[in-house]
């Protein structure tokens, strides 16, 4: 019997979630198969049920589901518990069971490259799920402070917080008007980008003692990394951390480490 996997979120189309996990499939002979399910915003709940009446045997979830979906798990791994937001979901005899692997999913590149964390100053645009997810990892691996930047303050103020409570030394700024020269760290954690439009914060100050990371892995080169790239920063694309967290994911569903580099021929192929 060929067991189904899904990604959800609103929108999907953009997924590249199934060719990766597809591509994997094949590479390990597995008779699975996995489809972009988009549920429109407000229809989480029904959407829900319908992937248990079909019997999902696992699901990613993206924007905007992250946070919500931790309300319909069964139970969940303590870094879910921690974030307070779920990427990956597992059916265990019916029990929708919970995990994250966007914290390390995110983390991965960075330790890849042997750039250390510790005692650095890190600044995270967005307060999403996502950005949540980072805040949790760079307190883990001790980043000497954590600044939150959103277009809404008061979602600034929670991230921010929740850094504190993790044990980081954090606070929150209004997006406009940062000066970023005083970061190693600038993680775009919004979706500004998606569309191709400009960066979310100025990129003149940028220059060669910066790590620029953007998550938005569609399209690639977002202005942000673009106008980084001429700066001469250090830059790590957001198809590397797609890449970390749909291993991490397809590890917890199939007990059997990911054909990295069959999953990564296939993401950069869809480019």
């Amino acid at each position: 019997m060929t067991r189904t996997f899904a990604v959800i979120g609103d929108p999907i189309e953009h997924s590249l979630s199934p060719s990766i996990h597809n591509a994997a499939f094949k590479a390990l002979n597995l008779d699975c198969t996995y489809i972009a399910y988009r549920i429109p915003r407000g229809e989480l709940k029904e959407g829900i049920e319908s992937l248990r009446q079909i019997k999902i045997s696992g699901f990613n979830v993206t924007i905007p589901y992250k946070i919500e979906m931790m309300q319909y798990l069964d139970e969940s791994s303590p870094e879910c518990k921690m974030i307070g937001a779920t990427n990956t979901v597992s059916n265990e005899n019916g029990r929708f069971i919970g995990y994250n692997t966007d914290m390390d999913g995110f983390l991965e590149p960075i330790k890849k490259r042997n750039i250390g964390i510790s005692g650095e100053d890190v600044l995270v645009l967005g307060s999403g799920g996502a950005a949540r997810a980072i805040v949790a990892g760079f307190a883990k691996e001790k980043a000497k402070k954590i600044t939150v930047a959103n277009r809404t303050i008061q979602k600034a103020q929670e991230l921010s917080k929740f850094a504190s409570d993790l044990g980081a030394e954090s606070d929150h700024v209004a997006l406009s008007g940062i000066d970023v020269s005083k970061y190693k760290f600038i993680i775009n954690a919004t979706s500004v980008g998606l569309k191709n439009e400009p960066s979310p914060i100025p990129t003149d100050m940028i220059n060669s003692s910066h790590v620029v990371y953007d998550i938005i892995y569609m399209p690639m080169n977002t202005d942000l990394i673009t106008q980084s790239k001429k700066n001469s920063a250090t830059i790590i694309y957001g198809y590397e951390m797609l890449l970390g967290q749909a291993t991490l994911a397809f590890q917890i569903w199939h007990k059997t480490p990911a054909p990295y580099d069959t999953m990564k021929k296939v993401l950069l192929g869809g480019f």
